[in-house]
């Protein structure tokens, strides 16, 4: 996979949804490694690899997190379906469709 999907995520980041957070999201792609973000601040990094201590952990494919982003797939859907597995702060997830608004 090219990493678009997570390019998309740099441009359409909304720092004002992140003031004050100081948080890692690890993201396991079942098509295409893993990678974090680190979200401190009302700033964003994109990282290829594993963190050492993310805040939250989501595994998932590719085309999960698209839909997810793109409103196409519910992510309460995609967790009880199976389609998406968390484990640490799970709650956390949640913030990430205001994290990176759809326009």
């Amino acid at each position: 996979m090219s990493l678009s999907t997570l390019d998309k995520l740099q441009s359409r980041f909304d720092p004002q949804s992140a003031q004050g957070m100081d948080d890692v999201f690890q993201f396991h792609f079942s098509d295409a490694g893993s990678h974090y973000l680190v979200i401190k601040d009302g700033t964003l990094a994109v990282q290829e690899g594993e963190h050492d201590d993310p805040t939250v952990s989501l595994s998932m494919s590719t085309d999960t997190l698209k839909g997810i982003m793109n409103g196409e797939v519910n992510g309460m859907t995609a967790f009880m379906t199976g389609q998406l597995k968390a484990t640490g702060n799970v709650m956390l997830a949640t913030k990430l469709t205001s994290l990176f608004p759809s326009g």
